[in-house]
């Protein structure tokens, strides 16, 4: 029952997604840039892409499959009281795999980045619906990097 729930939630999430993206395919300058376009402005950490949760910094970023997401402009969902916002500054991978708002599903900052090799096919074929989403409507300013080998962290965003 619950499972059935949260199936149809997805496939109504990106419906209303795939809707918005259709009628302001105009407005929506992301819309008229090239698709596969990545642009990469810096290397993260969990620890460093932890600020960038629409609290301690305007910016909101998330990680899925180790790019480095700008969603600020849909702060409604990944901000402070969206539905999402437990991944904002985080890696939302696994939990967007198990279709999970569940903080246990997030890798404790600490820890080494979650390899989602444990993944079924239906997680990992969600995964990559979530990834195609993002790709498709936020703009890439990173990539993700286990903690202690980046040198230089992004400033000034």
């Amino acid at each position: 029952m619950i499972t059935t729930i949260i199936v149809v939630l997805v496939i109504f999430f990106f419906a209303r997604s795939i809707y918005k993206d259709f009628i302001a395919n105009d407005s929506n300058p992301l819309a008229n840039q090239a698709h596969g376009a990545t642009i990469v402005e810096g290397k993260f950490t969990p620890k460093s892409l932890a600020k960038y949760n629409g609290k301690d910094h305007p910016k909101i970023f998330i990680a899925v499959k180790k790019r480095v997401f700008d969603v600020s402009q849909g702060a409604a969902f990944y901000g402070p009281g969206g539905p999402y916002e437990n991944f904002a500054g985080r890696d939302a991978s696994r939990g967007l795999a198990l279709n999970s708002f569940d903080p246990a599903v997030l890798t404790p900052l600490d820890q080494p980045i979650d390899d989602l090799k444990n993944l079924s096919k239906l997680e990992q074929e969600s995964l990559e619906q979530w990834d195609e989403h993002f790709e498709n409507r936020y703009k890439v300013v990173g990539s993700l990097h286990e903690n202690g080998t980046v040198k230089e962290e992004i400033r000034g965003l």
